[in-house]
């Protein structure tokens, strides 16, 4: 057994067997941000056999409080969080085979990933990527863990198919809504401790040790020194259409995905085109620097000043644009910009 776990296999929940375990499953995480690069590492470090990231955007110095893969350098070369936490994470363990994805988490991607994988992690801001998982985790008999921080407040929940209640039940129950934005702020202790909580239960089930995985709804307030445990068994709906007996996975229609929103706590809208296809990067920073815009990029995106706003283009013809939270105003820049 490899020097690098051996403390890790002392541990009587882990042992060798459990080691070969984990060296052997795939982890899917979405989203790369504070909840996603913690949870990353962790596995990373515990020696998860394959990785997949999946994050939309880029690395920026508001970033760096508490998304603790992530460097100066990465926000100065305006760096896709996937890209970095990967390169941070095969610096930590090149055993591990790490695969990042500059991206949205539509259904449709969501559904190509699942495949193969042992567990998903919530590390996502908002909940249409949530309902879609769940739907995911029940079509294909996924596990995923929920989380969630804002302030000194966090919360997690572990969803097994066909044994607890799915995110669509627990909305019945729970209002988690109010945990999709940080403008509340947010301490980077709260984050940990979600972490804590998701990568533990993860590697319970990387394991296979379903007695210990945590059925109960955990929630707490660092701040205010309040930690509570909700037992959830009785959240479980027979009428439920992501986990009931007449289920139909309404969030894995790939129409019902917003094409344009407003990102989570920040003056910045998302644009994703109707159709997919790459661009070339390099012709269109020339095609934009030629008409006078100030144009600075990488081999991953190409970020456009436009005075007070900012718009950032990715290869897949996703944008960000920067400054504005107006949907009808983001499309009219995405169209001068774009065609």
């Amino acid at each position: 057994m490899n020097e690098r776990y051996s403390r890790q296999v002392l541990f009587p929940g882990i042992g060798k067997e459990g080691q070969v375990k984990i060296s052997s499953k795939h982890v899917l995480i979405i989203g790369a941000g504070a909840l996603g690069s913690g949870s990353a590492e962790v596995l990373t470090r515990a020696g998860v056999g394959k990785l997949t990231i999946i994050d939309r955007d880029y690395v920026e110095a508001s970033n760096l409080q508490r998304q603790q893969l992530y460097t100066e350098e990465d926000v100065a070369e305006k760096l896709p969080k996937a890209a970095a936490a990967e390169k941070r994470l095969l610096a930590i363990n090149s055993d591990v085979e790490v695969v990042s994805i500059i991206g949205d988490a539509t259904p449709q991607l969501l559904e190509e990933l699942v495949v193969g994988v042992d567990v998903m992690i919530d590390a996502t801001d908002n909940f249409e990527t949530r309902m879609a998982m769940n739907d995911v985790s029940q079509k294909y008999n996924v596990p995923w863990i929920y989380g969630a921080c804002v302030g000194s407040f966090g919360m997690t929940f572990s969803m097994i198919p066909g044994k607890t209640p799915c995110l669509n039940c627990l909305l019945r129950s729970i209002p988690l809504q109010g945990m999709t934005c940080d403008t509340g702020g947010i301490i980077s202790p709260a984050v940990q401790m979600v972490i804590a909580h998701q990568t533990a239960e993860a590697l319970k089930m990387l394991v296979e040790d379903w007695d210990s995985v945590r059925t109960s709804f955990v929630s707490f307030d660092l701040w205010r020194n309040q930690y509570t445990s909700l037992k959830m068994s009785k959240a479980k709906f027979a009428g439920c259409l992501s986990c009931g007996e007449d289920r139909t996975y309404p969030y894995l229609d790939h129409e019902n995905m917003t094409k344009t929103t407003v990102l989570c706590g920040r003056d910045t809208v998302q644009i994703r085109p109707s159709s997919v296809g790459e661009i070339s990067l390099e012709r269109l920073a020339g095609q934009l620097s030629s008409l006078g815009y100030v144009v600075k990029g990488n081999p991953y995106l190409v970020s456009v000043e436009m005075g007070e706003e900012r718009m950032v283009i990715f290869q897949d013809g996703r944008a960000l644009i920067h400054g504005t939270k107006d949907l009808t105003h983001a499309k009219s820049i995405y169209q001068r910009i774009l065609g």
